[in-house]
């Protein structure tokens, strides 16, 4: 008779494989083998159910026998089976052995981009990473083709409804399209006069509203710019997470899917591929550095080693041009010093003064007004810095244009842009910010390409996803800078 060394079962909810009234030698070894696993001393061991965890639980469990229903143990034969499974077909891709599906578009893909849709047949859900330039959102469209992924949900930013509309027209003319009109669901069929539309377009502030209502209706879900989910205390994370849950597919894309902290990754990859990164406690204590003041603040502690699992894990596709052979020249990046105004500067001297004391205090008691007081200094200088640098970057910005080149300017303040506006006025300059409207940044956007404009004003964080700018203009000055590197990538 095999000797058995405890019991495992499944949790009440489905999510947990349980180790329970198991040896102490057995469960050192749970421990030292499953590093996800809680390493706190207890009679019971919990480690979250996915597809790679039934694949080792299965392999550990040849060596350290368990009792076990006969409902469990086929969970753990199905999962094992899937892992496997997506393991070898995801190595087939990267390796150019596997057999794209047929994609029926107006326009041809490429392969690189028949690729993405591979993966998404394959894992059903992951991140697409891609370098800029290289089309994601056309290799999103891509897995429209057919009507088994019908309908299809696109979630984006605010000013991006009209730019997927018009991809999915040129890509997919026999889609039926409808960007949502408020963040309150309303019939989408007119009651029944209209077919449910092939393709909704919604931004992430409706996606709230919508969530309940669209949720086991699209088998498809996008959504485009995914950083937008690297924060999980939110409605629109919570309405992702439903929605994303009872889909069928789930892709995002981002070429910077984090901007400071590693364990974004896992709210994002979460929505995509849930359980694939285990609970967020076994992430953290098998990737990250220990949090700080219960803060979401953790690193990656070796982010290189992380990115090559996903890849191979299917989780994560990140092509470079020079991956997919379509290498440009060389990016050119100038620092250019200018000067600042010392007026500007002088202006805040007395609040900045006021807020360097507070700041600098030694009363201990005074910790949340120190952590105010220095986010309020570093809003203030920043602000200062940017008008008192306004004239000079708009001298420098007309010379640019004065060679004949069409700029695109990125700012931060509202008061930086006025200042813009006003010394560059002779040129039309278009504002492209938080404070248009979709449809007022569409035009401004559409007056720079036919060349009614010459310099076109984006705020760093309105500008993400814009996309039809590279085909007029080639430069691009950061007249402010944001605090996060990753938005200038973006």
């Amino acid at each position: 008779m095999i000797p058995l060394f405890g019991s495992l079962r499944t949790s009440d909810n489905g999510r947990e494989f349980i180790f329970s009234s198991c040896e102490p030698h057995v469960r050192t070894r749970i421990r030292r083998v499953f590093a996800r696993v809680s390493q706190r001393a207890g009679e019971k061991i919990s480690i979250q159910v996915s597809p790679e965890t039934c694949r080792d639980l299965l392999w550990f469990l040849d060596r350290y026998p368990m009792e076990m229903s006969r409902k469990d143990r086929k969970i753990l034969i199905e999962g094992a089976r899937e892992h496997k499974e997506t393991e070898t077909h995801v190595l087939a891709i990267h390796e150019g052995r596997y057999e794209p599906p047929s994609i029926d578009l107006s326009l041809p893909l490429r392969e690189y981009q028949k690729v993405a849709v591979s993966l998404l047949d394959v894992r059903r859900g992951y991140l697409l990473a891609d370098e800029l330039g290289l089309g994601k959102t056309v290799s999103a469209i891509g897995g429209m083709a057919g009507d088994r992924r019908l309908p299809v949900l696109v979630v984006t930013m605010t000013h991006l409804p009209s730019q997927w509309e018009s991809e999915i027209k040129r890509f997919a003319p026999d889609l039926s399209v409808h960007i949502l009109k408020s963040g309150k669901p309303y019939d989408l069929t007119k009651g029944g006069k209209l077919p449910f539309p092939d393709v909704i377009i919604s931004n992430y502030h409706k996606l709230h509203g919508w969530a309940e209502s669209l949720a086991g209706h699209v088998r498809y879900v996008i959504f485009d710019e995914a950083q937008e989910l690297r924060r999980r205390q939110s409605d629109k994370y919570a309405a992702a997470s439903l929605l994303a849950s009872k889909a069928d597919y789930r892709l995002g894309l981002s070429g910077t899917p984090i901007y400071n902290y590693g364990a974004e990754f896992w709210n994002i990859l979460e929505i995509l591929s849930p359980g694939s990164l285990g609970s967020r406690e076994e992430f953290v204590r098998e990737w990250c550095t220990p949090p700080k003041n219960n803060r979401e603040t953790e690193r990656l502690v070796d982010p290189k080693a992380f990115g090559a699992w996903l890849r191979r894990e299917g989780l994560m596709l990140r092509r470079t041009k020079k991956d997919v052979g379509r290498e440009l020249p060389p990016l050119s990046r100038i620092v250019e010093s200018v000067p600042s105004d010392p007026e500007a500067l002088e202006r805040i001297k007395g609040s900045a003064v006021e807020l360097a004391k507070t700041i600098l205090s030694l009363n201990p008691l005074a910790r949340g007004e120190k952590f105010r007081a220095a986010e309020e200094f570093n809003m203030l200088m920043r602000q200062a810095t940017g008008i008192a640098k306004a004239p000079y970057v708009a001298q420098f910005v007309r010379l640019l244009v004065e060679n004949g080149e069409k700029v695109v300017l990125y700012g931060w303040h509202r008061e930086v842009y006025s200042l813009w506006m006003e010394q560059l006025s002779d040129l039309k300059p278009a504002l492209y910010t938080g404070s248009e409207t979709p449809k007022e940044k569409e035009q401004s956007k559409e007056a720079f390409v036919a060349g009614e404009a010459t310099v076109l004003i984006i705020s760093l964080r309105s500008g993400a996803g814009l996309d039809g700018l590279q085909s007029v203009a080639s430069t691009v000055v950061f007249g402010e800078l944001d605090w996060s590197p990753g938005v200038h990538e973006q």
